[in-house]
């Protein structure tokens, strides 16, 4: 009986296990059938996210060079270090040897990557050099990625950080020319679909999904040569008189190119660790300041169009000083009886006072306009500031006598340039350029071609004996340029013993090519005067210049001359051979 209950039990028991298992076994065949056949496309599409990848190819950004096709901003190749939190996570034992590598601290590092151990992706160290890309590579630890990218580099330096910019770790524009041009040079990225290995490791790629583009090189007008003599001039007469900063410009009146361009103080793009913002901005173009006696031939040139003086006629300076509603207006000295050429040669505060009252707000007003003052020179450099010129309609009689030796008013360097080229290509105004120009360019006149010459003759004066800016002269070259000494706006007036030294000029005066405006702000060396300040800069940059570009003399004595001629016409007979 007992063995009877026995069988009927085990046989009860196989039959129950047998039921389970049959269970099991169908609901196995249900899930496979229903992966396989039914939903097999969830499954496909899961499997590929873990081993197929869109991979994003960097697009090389464009080069820039100067005007001789010298680099002055190029892409190098670097990796970055990215990974996946939870990959390395598991493997905690190695965070050492990654930490190591990438020379960071290993709590630092653990605590970042469980921080963000939900996300796929994140960037350990940016923009490596090979040596280090391979140190990490030969961890072999999982989880762990390198991506190829490009950093910007600059040749120059700070002798053309203001003018070039620079991009930030994704090799994007951020300031300068790198920033205006930004669409011409970053070209496009690429992609490609590509099938990684368990570690991440592309194993094939498998198709191309957009090809990608490079970007474009950018020709600046800038001469490297030129750029570097102004940057180093510049740089010494700041630290020679002990100022703030300065800033100084040439161009190519002829075509309106930027060929020069340099601020002081300035810094490194290719190591900005450390720096201010206020260090990246370009002086030229975003700093204004009140030209001073730089204003002067300005003056002049509309009282020549009011038709009511000549180059001839006479105005009366003594005692040396004016007074206008209470206001005092003062000479350095008491010069007399003044021609427009010395009221230039002298710079006479009194004398340029007494045209523009003469004249009247409204056609000095126009005359500063047409030269571009009050509005930027639409060079397309980011930032660049327009300057100050109010209406005529609001200026005193006193506003309207000070704007003629330069306060009230206020200019950038930039457009106190472009103004001083209008004049050098007898009042015809050419566009600014930032890039290199091919063939003729047009331009505007402004003032009639006539009055120009006469203004040019009188800033011959200046830089002869007698004149107040005799340092900007240059052996063998008529030079014609004015000087300037403007007082510092604090609250309340200005400063007595707070100044911005300045000089702009033009080179050969027989046919001006070269001009140049430099620009020294709050000079504390003694000296501040734009004729001891500035103009020796001047000199310096603007014969190094002539000489760079190969411009034959204008101002040697006729045997020196036929020298010259003689060696020249040498030269170029063995050159025939």
């Amino acid at each position: 009986m007992t063995q009877h209950r026995i069988t009927i039990h085990n046989q009860g028991r196989r039959r129950f296990l047998t039921a389970c298992f049959s269970l099991v076994t169908i609901l196995l065949l249900w899930r496979v059938t229903d992966l396989q056949v039914l939903n097999n496309e969830y499954l496909k599409l899961h499997g590929e996210e873990r081993s197929v990848r869109v991979v994003t190819i960097p697009a090389h950004r464009g080069t820039i060079v100067d005007r001789n096709h010298e680099p002055l901003a190029i892409s190098t190749p670097v990796a970055s270090v990215w990974a996946i939190p939870r990959e390395i996570l598991a493997a905690k034992e190695r965070l050492s040897e990654i930490s190591s590598a990438l020379e960071t601290d290993p709590a630092t590092l653990q605590q970042l990557l469980e921080e963000r151990s939900s996300r796929d992706f994140i960037y350990l160290k940016r923009q490596i050099n090979p040596q280090e890309a391979e140190k990490i590579r030969s961890t072999g630890v999982p989880g762990i990625y390198l991506q190829q990218e490009y950093k910007r580099y600059y040749p120059a330096a700070e002798i053309t950080a203001h003018i070039i910019g620079f991009t930030n770790v994704d090799d994007t524009g951020q300031e300068g020319l790198e920033l205006a041009y930004n669409d011409w040079l970053s070209g496009a990225p690429g992609q490609k679909r590509v099938l990684r290995d368990a570690k991440g490791h592309v194993v094939q790629d498998i198709e191309s999904i957009q090809t990608v583009r490079s970007g474009k090189e950018l020709v600046l007008s800038i001469d490297q040569r030129i750029q570097y003599l102004a940057y180093r001039e510049l740089k010494n007469a700041i630290i020679r008189h002990r100022a703030s900063s300065g800033s100084i410009v040439m161009l190519d009146s002829v075509t309106g190119e930027v060929l020069a361009m340099a601020g002081q103080p300035s810094y490194n793009p290719n190591d900005r660790n450390g720096l201010r913002s206020e260090h990246y901005r370009n002086r030229a173009v975003t700093d204004v300041f009140e030209p001073g006696s730089t204003m002067k031939p300005f003056t002049i040139a509309a009282a020549l169009m009011s038709g009511l003086y000549t180059t001839d006629s006479i105005i009366e300076t003594g005692p040396g000083y004016i007074y206008i509603n209470r206001h005092k207006i003062e000479d350095i000295h008491n010069y007399g009886k003044l021609d427009l050429l010395n009221i230039i040669r002298k710079s006479s505060n009194v004398g340029a006072s007494k045209l523009a009252l003469a004249i009247g707000p409204e056609q000095l007003w126009n005359i500063c306009s047409s030269f571009g003052f009050g509005q930027d020179t639409m060079s397309g450099y980011p930032g660049e500031s327009p300057g100050l010129l109010n209406n005529f309609r609001n200026w005193s009689e006193v506003e309207l006598a000070t704007v003629a030796f330069g306060y009230g008013l206020a200019v950038t360097n930039l457009q106190l340039a472009q103004a001083y080229a209008t004049l050098a290509t007898d009042g015809m105004m050419k566009p600014i350029s930032f890039l290199k120009v091919e063939g003729p360019v047009s331009g505007q006149q402004v003032i009639p071609a006539e009055v120009a010459r006469e203004v040019k003759i009188m800033l011959e004066s200046v830089v002869t004996e007698g004149g107040t800016g005799q340092s900007a002269a240059v052996r063998g070259y008529r030079v014609g340029g004015k000087t300037g000494t403007s007082r510092k706006s604090i609250a309340g007036g200005y400063a007595e013993d707070r100044h911005f030294s300045l000089f702009a000029g033009m080179a050969p005066l027989s046919s001006p090519r070269l001009v140049l405006v430099v620009t020294i702000n709050d000079p504390r060396g003694g000296e501040y005067y734009g004729g001891q300040v500035a103009a020796p800069v001047f000199a310096s940059v603007m014969k190094g210049a002539l000489r760079i570009l190969d411009i034959v003399p204008d101002n040697l004595p006729a045997v020196e001359n036929a020298v010259i001629m003689a060696q020249s016409l040498g030269v170029k007979e063995q050159a025939a051979r």
